[in-house]
């Protein structure tokens, strides 16, 4: 028999989530949409929330509240702004890594300093702009140094890579070594000083998340210190692929909170707006659009929790991570389209939030693995397992 019920931690973790982000995140949406502005003092205060390091084990700061829980905030936090889930899906992401693969004061000091909120946020700098998703086609080079390691290369769409206070970068200590060849390093540094060899690139002008700043990252003859590799040198594929695995789990559940908003509204405008006399939510065909779109977003849901619980257990979870979040972005661009059809002439203006979470979904299916690297994920792992 499957349970499907929470933890009481859970619960708690996910209604100090909802509550924050219905209180907080929501009304300010359109305004950090319209603005482009980035949710520093909201991500502090979720940060004294816990929600910084909601899997992070609790002797470096974190919470330790699970997998599960960590996706119950960011379906919540998704459900108000997507903009600012985002940023906390990478933080989470960093913290995670390092707390897991880094040495003893790697965690008590970097992981401390990223769920406290002193870090503001952490960054994710794997993407190039020539291998995308191919993470083992990287030509950021890491060699040794006097003083430790010196990086050189460029690293593209680096979601908060000019304002995070910690960066996790991956370069090729070795030329010949093809995947085996990738280190990963953990960059501390002070946002609001430059930092010799680091330069940060424009701001990408993005279609959604536009509260959620993107960046390239120029590393010319940067050193970083001897202690800045994370794990052993060489590890830096495997680290790449754990950390996407549950990143992927919590772009899953954003798409999810995107696709239950937006389903909200898509109820509230079926209820109010009338046609033909009645209420458009009498009529046979938007009944049919909003049943279809619950019972995809309800099949989303089960494949994220089932997905983050298999995490949480310890268990084998890359297939079904790519699982959920295939199904869920598809899902959700799918149910935004709806309900701006719903919503008629209405939805595409900005006066209503759908166009809004149109544009903030459309990427779900992109970072973390494009739907396409999710097929040949799931793909392989189907292929493995049915030749035994």
């Amino acid at each position: 028999m499957v349970d499907f019920a929470l933890s009481e931690v859970e619960e708690l973790v996910a209604q100090t989530a909802r509550d924050y982000a219905q209180r907080e995140l929501a009304p300010l949406a359109s305004n950090r949409d319209k603005n482009d502005t980035f949710p520093v003092s909201e991500l502090m205060k979720l940060a004294e929330l816990g929600l910084l390091g909601v899997n992070v084990p609790e002797k470096f700061g974190g919470a330790e509240a699970g997998s599960v829980a960590y996706a119950l905030v960011m379906v919540e936090l998704a459900r108000a702004c997507p903009s600012t889930s985002v940023a906390v899906a990478v933080t989470n992401m960093a913290a995670e890594l390092i707390s897991r693969f880094g040495t003893e004061e790697q965690g008590e000091k970097i992981v401390g300093r990223i769920v406290s909120g002193d870090a503001c946020c952490a960054a994710f700098a794997l993407s190039e702009p020539q291998c995308g998703s191919d993470a083992s086609a990287l030509q950021t080079r890491a060699e040794r140094h006097p003083d430790g390691w010196m990086i050189n290369g460029t690293k593209q769409w680096i979601t908060s890579g000019d304002k995070a206070g910690t960066i996790v970068v991956w370069a090729r200590t070795s030329v010949d070594a093809g995947a085996r060849g990738l280190s990963a390093f953990v960059f501390e540094r002070d946002p609001a000083v430059e930092y010799p060899g680091l330069s940060i690139g424009r701001h990408e002008d993005k279609m959604g998340l536009r509260g959620s700043s993107t960046v390239p990252l120029i590393f010319e003859n940067c050193v970083l210190p001897a202690d800045a590799l994370l794990g052993n040198e060489g590890d830096g594929f495997k680290l790449a692929m754990v950390a996407l695995d549950g990143g992927r789990i919590g772009i899953g559940a954003q798409a999810l909170g995107i696709g239950l908003s937006a389903l909200e509204q898509a109820v509230a405008y079926a209820k109010e707006r009338k046609t033909f006399g009645k209420l458009i939510g009498q009529h046979q065909g938007i009944q049919w659009m909003l049943a279809d779109a619950a019972t995809e977003l309800e099949m989303s849901r089960l494949l994220v929790m089932r997905a983050a619980s298999l995490k949480q257990a310890g268990l084998p979870f890359t297939k079904e991570a790519s699982m959920a979040k295939l199904h869920a972005s598809e899902t959700a661009n799918r149910v935004c389209f709806d309900s701006l059809q719903i919503h008629g002439g209405y939805g595409y203006t900005k006066d209503y939030p759908l166009e809004r979470m149109s544009r903030d979904a459309r990427v779900t299916t992109i970072y973390e693995g494009t739907s396409e690297i999710q097929r040949l994920v799931i793909g392989r792992s189907i292929l493995q397992q049915f030749s035994r």
